[in-house]
């Protein structure tokens, strides 16, 4: 191993004691892979397997937790018993190539097409449409405080099936404009109950999902299961988040007790846009300051080469995220950890599918998608 990688390759202990082998670890990414009914497919089981060997976690692709949060085609299901095998199967996979399995929750609320939900009816905080590529989508019904209640309950009950199905712990979801998200946005939440209004208020619903997932670990699990928490740190809607709501509720998130924090960025080193005095310093800076060594935060975003790795590192980030990357090239790690980082792809070769084991939906829509990634 060339000397300049060897830190990313150190253990690190998470708050609730459990060692991490190395510093990197897979991101959440969509496959659009699973069944129609919720459970999942051969081809999905192979992609993780495939990746799961040189990373210390792998955080798989978000599963909902309610039967109208099912935000993607192609998604596996935590909301019944009855995907407590097919979930297992994913954990399994994962585990058997040595890194810890996170399952990642979550509900799409506005985000849902209508034609995944019971009757086309989506919800949200409040009755703001999401809008995709420009086009508004469809008036969500805002949740009653009740309904609500029985969501953040539903991320509970898919904890607990977490739990059951074998994984090493859950990531929750309020990154990448869901549900959770959609309820601490001073943009998508108009409501005047104790779920919306000031930000304090705005932060009841997720501070309230962290506190039943956590409940439901200490009835059902133990201290080694993970618990994260994954958030966006700005919008660009008027009204949307700003870096400085980001802060203020990573400040709290940081003295609840979770084993670490996950921002959702496309670009490492990208800046604040708004809320913050200086412009020039990056996301990353603001959240390490904020946070103060409470809890641990994983980074990510357009990390490629072993270099921008290392450069990400230098930061002060304990642990690091790679997504696409592992796609372009499942053997990243290994490349690194053997001393061969020249090696490494960084482009999406379109002849390799097979090799790459990527299944054909997420293939398709990879290279349907110019700018995405890199060779595309």
């Amino acid at each position: 191993m060339n000397e300049k990688y060897k830190d990313l390759f150190t253990p690190h202990t998470l708050p609730n004691g459990v060692e991490l082998k190395n510093r990197l670890i897979m991101a959440p990414m969509t496959h659009y892979s699973s069944n129609a009914d919720g459970t999942v497919t051969d081809a999905e089981i192979k992609y993780y397997s495939r990746r799961s060997s040189g990373v210390s976690m792998v955080i798989t692709a978000c599963t909902h937790v309610t039967p109208n949060g099912q935000g993607f085609h192609g998604q596996f299901a935590a909301y019944s018993d009855e995907f407590i095998p097919s979930m297992k199967r994913v954990a399994t996979a994962i585990k058997e190539q040595g890194a810890k399995a996170i399952l990642q929750i979550y509900h799409g609320g506005k985000m849902s097409p209508p034609e995944l939900v019971p009757n086309g009816e989506i919800v949200s905080a409040s009755d703001v449409p999401a809008v995709h590529n420009g086009v508004e989508g469809k008036i969500p019904k805002p949740l009653t405080e009740a309904e609500a209640y029985e969501i953040i309950e539903a991320y509970g009950e898919a904890t607990r099936r977490a739990i059951e199905a074998g994984y090493d712990g859950v990531e929750i979801h309020g990154a990448n404009g869901y549900l959770i998200q959609q309820f601490f946005s001073g943009h998508s939440n108009k409501r005047e109950d104790r779920f919306g209004g000031s930000l304090e208020k705005r932060m009841a619903f997720p501070l309230a999902v962290v506190d039943k997932v956590k409940s439901v670990v200490e009835k059902y699990g133990d201290a080694s299961f993970i618990i994260g928490h994954r958030f966006s740190p700005e919008e660009p809607e008027e009204n949307g988040i700003t870096m400085a709501d980001t802060l203020a509720l990573v400040d709290v998130l940081a003295d609840k007790g979770l084993d670490y924090l996950h921002v959702s960025l496309m670009e490492f080193f990208s800046t604040a846009k708004r809320g913050v005095e200086d412009l020039s310093k990056t996301r990353i800076e603001y959240l390490l300051e904020k946070i103060n060594g409470r809890v641990p935060l994983i980074g990510v975003g357009s990390i490629y080469s072993a270099e921008d790795a290392r450069r990400a590192f230098a930061t002060g980030i304990p642990l690091l995220a790679l997504g696409r990357e592992l796609i372009i090239d499942p053997d990243w790690v290994q490349k690194v950890a053997d001393g061969k980082e020249d090696e490494i792809v960084t482009e999406i070769d379109k002849e390799k599918q097979e090799e790459l084991v990527v299944p054909d939906t997420l293939w398709k829509i990879i290279l349907n998608a110019p700018g995405w990634f890199p060779g595309v």
